[in-house]
């Protein structure tokens, strides 16, 4: 008896329906509404890796071939559309550059809608729209999962180097596969005359290298970076692509509002890190942050929303009309009103070599990635609200035990939900009362000492990860003097300096600018209470932008 292939069901490319749908022929005749039919006499390339505002096709007859560019061929076609299927992912939604490449054979003939137009296709049509619309995250899916279309990293898997451009690539939807340097990549290194002191390094499928590139570098040479225009006004600035942020711009959007979100690092914020986010309305089986994320960006840009990332904002001149805000390379960019929704950060701990040892055992995510590293290993989680919770029942799936140090008790800041799960898991022990006190290792963390403050008996672990989850200390940085803020740095919202209520929760003490989310004060440290802040947010900038009579 032959053994039973395992299938996963959760890989894109076994979902054909919905990855690679075809259109009935009732919606193909509404698609050729918003473009025109072509017929194409030879072997044309419709598109290439590396264009920006492509095009939307659909095959009428004939078919298109989605090819993967490598160095010195022709490229491999992944798969081929035909007769009701359509071309595109989710770079149709903005101005970023396309992964790969697509050839039309001799004879073909396609509705071509072109790229002015496709949005205006997907908002027109909502049944088409959606179609296309999970199609276009599924590609997206599977891009990542199968490394088609994205970079080659080299490096040492542990280094905090590596972890950086992973970790940003992974947030931003970017697919990539990683070659150790000792283990994979000699060859390619000799190839490409890399030293070790080149690394990490970033290799494209035109084989050109980015030497240990910053997250600005790698964004503008991949392309995920998006030109702004200096002079240009918009509507509403928001600056932060967290939940609150990310809201406010799918309701600014979708109410007519031009929008522009600035983000430094990558949508979804402190929220996007997160393995499991189960209380949030509408999900009963959970939703990690990172595809929460992902599925708030594309439906902010669907509704026309910019979303500019790898830049984060310098400062904000409040005393101008209207507002200038100056990014951290020197870009500048205008806005009638501004939504600070920058979020919060997690706190860092007061120990000697703590900075040593950031990127290099100490960790502020537990994702996937971070699960992968430190599997069959102990860890560590420090903190008791509902991120260290989630992360421990998370990295719990894939290391040997995790060990929670948690100041207080957990009922303090859990969800009820989150507390009995972990007191039920044989693979997590709780360390109320308890602080960490030592961190030893050599080039990297080896171990951590921590003390119960009630018995004061210290315990030393062996461990090459923890994870820091503590506190909330405000992005406000850059506001520059422009806001008010409360004691701890948090923007102050709804009244002025005397204390007299304000015609908006989320007004500033500077008009115009408006504050939702982690970074207000006295705001609700939660996802779904975010969400709510950041669409309430746009019907008082409405009343600013459009006062009354």
């Amino acid at each position: 008896m032959s053994p039973v292939e395992t299938v996963d069901p959760t890989d894109p490319w076994l979902r054909e329906s919905q990855t690679f749908p075809h259109l009935p022929e009732e919606m193909i005749e509404r698609v050729e509404g918003y473009g025109r039919v072509e017929s194409i006499g030879e072997d044309t390339m419709l598109f290439t890796r590396g264009q920006r505002n492509i095009d939307f096709f659909l095959v009428l007859s004939g078919m298109i071939e989605i090819v993967a560019e490598h160095a010195g061929s022709d490229g491999r076609v992944l798969y081929t559309y035909r007769h009701g299927q359509f071309t595109g992912e989710q770079n149709l939604f903005n101005n970023r550059t396309i992964l790969l490449s697509g050839r039309a054979k001799a004879g073909t003939e396609v509705v071509r809608v072109a790229n002015a137009d496709f949005r205006r296709l997907i908002t027109g049509e909502p049944d088409i729209g959606e179609i296309i619309m999970r199609a276009y995250i599924l590609r997206r899916v599977g891009f990542i999962r199968h490394a088609e279309g994205g970079v080659m990293l080299i490096g040492a898997r542990q280094s905090s180097g590596l972890l950086r451009i992973q970790r940003f690539l992974i947030r931003n939807a970017y697919p990539n596969t990683v070659l150790d340097r000792e283990e994979d990549a000699a060859t390619l290194m000799a190839e490409l005359h890399l030293s070790p002191e080149d690394l990490p390094a970033v290799i494209t499928p035109d084989k050109t290298v980015l030497r240990n590139p910053s997250k600005t570098e790698l964004a503008d040479q991949l392309g995920l970076s998006e030109p702004l225009d200096p002079a240009h006004v918009y509507d509403v600035a928001v600056v932060g692509a967290g939940p609150a942020g990310l809201a406010a711009a799918v309701y600014g959007a979708s109410e007519g509002l031009e929008t522009v979100v600035l983000e430094g690092v990558a949508p979804g914020g402190q929220a996007g890190t997160s393995s499991k986010i189960e209380n949030y309305l509408g999900f009963p089986t959970g939703i990690s942050g990172e595809a929460l994320a992902g599925r708030a960006q594309i439906q902010a840009q669907k509704f026309g929303a910019r979303l500019a990332i790898s830049r984060d904002v310098a400062g904000l001149d409040c005393c101008t009309d209207p507002y200038r805000l100056t990014l951290e390379d020197g870009q500048t960019l205008q806005a009638r009103a501004v939504v600070v929704a920058t979020g919060a950060r997690y706190g860092k701990l007061d120990l000697e070599r703590y900075a040593e040892f950031e990127g290099q055992g100490i960790q502020y995510a537990a994702t996937a990635m971070e699960a992968q590293l430190c599997s069959n290993e102990e860890v560590i989680v420090v903190g008791g609200g509902n991120s260290a919770g989630q992360a421990a029942m998370f990295l719990s799936r894939t290391c040997r035990h995790v060990h929670m140090l948690v100041r207080s008790r957990l009922s303090a800041t859990m969800s009820d939900y989150l507390i009995r799960r972990i007191e039920g898991s044989a693979k997590i022990t709780v360390h109320t009362q308890s602080e960490l006190t030592g961190l030893d290792g050599d080039t990297s963390l080896e171990a951590a000492t921590f003390v119960d403050k009630r018995t004061g008996e210290t315990t030393r672990i062996a461990v090459r990860s923890i994870f820091v989850m503590i506190g909330a200390a405000p992005n406000t940085e850059w506001l520059n003097g422009c806001l008010a803020l409360d004691d701890k740095g948090f923007v102050a919202t709804g009244t002025d300096d005397g204390g007299s209520p304000l015609a908006s929760p989320f007004a500033t003490s500077q008009t115009g600018i408006y504050a939702v989310g982690d970074v207000r004060s006295g705001s609700v440290k939660r996802v779904a209470s975010a969400v709510g802040e950041g669409s309430v947010v746009i019907q008082a900038i409405h009343r600013f932008l459009h006062p009354e009579p």
